[in-house]
């Protein structure tokens, strides 16, 4: 009888410890046929995600820098231009007039277009995100049991949901780490044919041009 009684002592003892849940996988992965996931943790705190920011971070940089020395560029020849009037008849310095603002209108257009491109690519990053790691998920997801994934950020209340995002976030960074792939090498726009001549336009920051 005491044998018995040592017996059911432990087997409660087991239970309080959590190990008849240990459906786990040896991993860490706790079972269970609803996943919660917060994608936007995901995005912020993976090397890839942070990698893909970072040079976005870059292209936004470098389109400033670009129209930062293409409007001093074209102030440089707008004072050359009014230096010229003196010694230039009416009519050929209307042209030369009329043939800097066509130019100026043609750059302002072309970055216009550069800083669209920029956001709109931008706002994709967590899409591409997304497409990069699917796979992880898709392995994170079949080892926990999982048949569903849940946005955790439109989850209100959850009992029977396991939260992955953690495990997702050290698998992420380990089967991929900052890598990005192929066919997301560029984060950024893609590079005009050409400039048109001397280039300036809109500071992504304030729209503005001379």
């Amino acid at each position: 009888m005491t044998c018995l009684r040592g017996l059911v002592v432990a087997a409660v003892a087991l239970i309080c410890l959590g190990l008849p849940r240990a459906g786990a996988q040896d991993l860490g992965i706790i079972r269970s046929e609803i996943l919660v996931l917060d994608p936007e943790r995901l995005f912020e705190q993976t090397e890839l995600g942070q990698r893909m920011v970072a040079d976005h971070q870059a292209e936004r940089e470098k389109l400033a820098s670009r129209n930062r020395r293409l409007e001093t560029e074209l102030e440089a020849e707008e004072k050359r231009l009014t230096e010229l009037r003196a010694e230039t008849s009416p009519e050929e310095f209307r042209d030369m007039a009329d043939a800097f603002d066509a130019k100026v209108q043609e750059i302002r257009r072309d970055s216009e277009r550069r800083v669209v491109d920029l956001e709109r690519d931008r706002e994709r990053l967590p899409i591409q995100f997304l497409r990069a790691v699917e796979p992880v998920l898709s392995e994170v997801m079949r080892e926990a049991g999982g048949t569903v994934v849940l946005d955790a950020r439109t989850v209100l209340f959850r009992t029977d949901a396991v939260d992955v995002t953690e495990t997702a976030i050290a698998r992420i960074d380990r089967a991929i780490g900052d890598n990005l792939p192929e066919s997301e090498g560029n984060t950024g726009t893609d590079p005009a044919p050409s400039d048109p001549g001397t280039d300036t336009g809109t500071d992504p920051a304030t729209g503005d041009s001379e």
